[in-house]
């Protein structure tokens, strides 16, 4: 492996990939440098004597300015330089993306068709509750269904307990109220029992009405405070959703209808080199075939959003994502928060400056493809093609939010490492091999392979047969693990 990376020929950093000492000398084709400071894998070396005041290049874009000079061999970070961002901003459209789409119905995986015409990649049996109150109750009924039928013919069973749907007005209600609708449409749930107490805001009435037109047969509603029994009652009607979605069968699909969401957590160093480029090429890949792909996170556009803006497939795209980016930047300000306080100490430790520097890692993870769409949170996606989706970049609110905007799965890109899986499978994929060495039982795919003796053609080819075999039904490591959450976006009072 070499001892650094050049991302692009106009940076004017370097990227460490080993752990390196003061006074080592690193040299490749075009550059030499005698380090001046003990420099950890992950993290920027001045490739050039650096004025203060001056912009530090990476991926050939400003991620900062220096506040001190520094000099070509030193190592970079919080310490000497500072982000270039600041309030919202007014862009203008200049477009450039190039469309590449192959209509090609022999690329199938083996889904489940749903009635309304949406396909799953699991048949679950999922309990929701409409307020975080009755989640006891809703773990009780499940235990008690369990204890008394061994299941055969689906994937999975599970409570999504949260902590809402009461004491909550306006904003925060509908948010609630829409993220719990869409899951429990998911065409990954082959049957769902919607558990309501009957004195929240959500109340289950409401709810059923927003449902629309739904199928009785695999989703049912129950309001405990209406009945004598809660939990006889409960495990009766899921005993009624089990026989009839126990006989599901996949089937032949073609690869147009999967929808997959773009996330990554606890980034490093390396996140924008290996894992979000494999998972843009992935994106690309899947948009090409005539499927969709999901990227949120919108606070991790901020110092990267003209990429994504110039990539608008229309002046009313491009003026959907302004809206997206100076809206969210506002929600900052309205709450008294600066807009660039975004790397965590875990991103910073791994070599993550700056916010630009994040953004600039995390948009890659959208590949080249144009943007053909924005939705607000809670939206269900409409267009096939890359999507933005309105959501802050927690990983618990921001998978979730991809989820319920209808993907079946999520690619989760990792330096740090994290256990967590939503509501749909979670592919977790590793930056650097020592992660993925660390937490096998953590981590599905290593992208750090990317650093020693793949090429990018290659590891794409090993990493589309692992999404479309958990397509097929191959389970991720947190569903092994059963970790399985749902977390809602709030942004109001409590009442």
């Amino acid at each position: 492996m070499k001892d650094f990376l050049r991302i692009n020929s106009s940076d004017n950093i370097i990227i460490s990939l080993r752990e390196l000492n003061r006074g080592e000398t690193i040299v490749d084709d075009y550059i030499e440098i005698e380090l001046l400071d003990d420099i950890k894998p992950g993290h920027k070396i001045a490739a050039t004597d650096i004025r203060k005041g001056e912009h530090v290049i990476k991926y050939g874009y400003p991620i900062g300015q220096a506040i001190k000079d520094i000099k070509k061999g030193q190592w970079i970070h919080t310490h000497n330089i500072k982000t270039n961002l600041s309030g919202t901003l007014e862009y203008k459209y200049n477009p450039n993306f190039t469309e590449k789409r192959i209509i090609d119905d022999s690329k199938t995986f083996m889904g489940y068709k749903r009635k309304n015409g949406d396909v799953g990649i699991r048949n679950e049996l999922w309990v929701v509750p409409t307020v975080g109150c009755i989640n006891g109750i809703a773990d009780m009924i499940l235990n008690r269904f369990k204890e008394n039928i061994r299941t055969v013919g689906i994937d999975h069973i599970h409570v999504y307990k949260h902590n809402y749907g009461c004491s909550q007005l306006g904003d925060d209600l509908e948010n609630t109220r829409n993220i719990l609708l869409n899951i429990v449409k998911h065409p990954n749930a082959g049957g769902v029992l919607v558990l309501g107490l009957g004195c929240e805001n959500n109340i289950i009435e409401e709810f059923e009405e927003k449902l629309g037109d739904y199928d009785k047969d695999r989703i049912k509603l129950l309001k405990t405070q209406a009945v004598s029994n809660e939990i006889e009652d409960g495990v009766k009607l899921l005993e009624e959703i089990y026989n009839v979605i126990k006989n599901d069968e996949r089937e032949q699909v073609p690869l147009s209808k999967l929808k997959v969401g773009l996330k990554c957590g606890g980034s490093d160093g390396f996140s924008g080199i290996t894992a979000n480029p494999l998972i843009g090429h992935f994106s690309d890949y899947l948009v090409s075939y005539g499927g969709t792909t999901v990227l949120t996170e919108v606070p991790e556009m901020f110092g990267a959003e003209t990429i994504l803006m110039n990539r608008a497939e229309s002046e009313e795209v491009f003026s959907e994502i302004v809206n997206l980016i100076n809206d969210f930047k506002q929600y900052f300000i309205d709450h008294g928060q600066p807009i660039y306080e975004n790397p965590s100490p875990g991103n910073k430790e791994g070599g993550i400056s700056t916010l630009e520097d994040k953004s600039l890692g995390c948009t890659q993870k959208g590949g080249n493809s144009k943007v053909v769409d924005v939705l607000k949170y809670g939206d269900i996606v409409k267009r096939n093609g890359l999507n933005l989706l309105n959501s802050p970049g927690n990983d618990l609110v921001s998978s979730t939010a991809m989820g319920a905007s209808g993907c079946h799965m999520v690619l989760f890109s990792t330096g740090r490492g994290t256990p967590y899986g939503c509501f749909v499978p979670t592919v977790k994929i590793s930056s650097n091999t020592n992660l993925s060495m660390n937490k096998p039982h953590w981590i599905d795919f290593n992208a750090g392979i990317l650093l020693e003796k793949k090429t990018m053609d290659e590891v794409l080819q090993e990493f589309i047969e692992l999404i479309i075999n958990i397509a097929n039904g191959d389970y991720t490591k947190n569903e092994k693990n059963d970790i399985k959450e749902i977390a809602i976006y709030k942004t109001g009072v409590t009442l």
